[in-house]
Formats: C-alpha cells, structure tokens, sequence
C-alpha cells in the first residue's frame, strides 16, 4: 500500500478514534522506519530553528516545559496500557517491555524538569 493511501486511512480512521493494528513484523518494522525516516528528515530543520531562536536559557524554557508535558501525559497513558496488559494477562515480555518504556519514561520526565529547573538560575 502506498504511503499517501496509508496515510489517508490513517487520518480517516483517527477521526473516528480509531487506530490500525499490524499483525506481522515485516509491517510493524516497515512503519517504524518510515517513522524514523519522517522523524530523522524534519531533525535538521529543528536544529536550525533552535539554533536561530534560543538566544538564552529562558529561550529554551517554554519547549522543555512543553516536552515535559507531552513526555507525562504519554508515560501516564502507558501505565494505563500496563495495567490493562496485567489485568488481562497479555504476554509476560510485552509487559517487561511496557515496564521498561513506563521506567524510562518516569526518568526522561524527571530530567527534563531538571532542565527546565536549569533554565530559571
């Protein structure tokens, strides 16, 4: 399937709270390189951006504070996909792997109000 008609079903599917599941690896493997691809293409223009408009550490504030939050609100939203796997008794690696991801991202949480914290002194 073409990217351009994925991404269509993709948007249509999301309007109504919907989201695709992929049953083999080959697919899931494909959409994470696409991802990483999209990702990795915008970095650079980040990079430039980010270097032309923070001129100070209070420059930097606002995004960090909004990462931080984006970065919570996804970690709390994993630990309920934790719970859920526990109460149903999904496969015992996917949920050491959802453990792992909650942890990590408890801590990235955590540095990153370090570094806003940072950015006021």
């Amino acid at each position: 399937m073409s990217p351009t008609r994925r991404t269509l079903m993709e948007a249509a599917a999301a309007r109504f709270g919907w989201r695709r599941a992929y049953g083999d690896t080959a697919a899931v493997d494909g959409l994470l390189t696409e991802q990483t691809e999209t990702v990795y293409a915008e970095a650079a223009n980040h990079a430039a951006l980010a270097t032309e408009k923070n001129t100070d550490a209070l420059h930097v504030q606002p995004c960090v504070l909004d990462i931080r939050g984006r970065v919570l609100a996804d970690v709390l939203y994993l630990e309920g996909l934790l719970t859920g796997a526990r109460n149903r008794g999904l496969a015992p690696t996917l949920i050491e792997h959802l453990e792992d991801a909650v942890d990590h991202g408890h801590e990235l949480a955590v540095l990153l109000a370090d570094t806003v914290r940072t950015t006021a002194h």
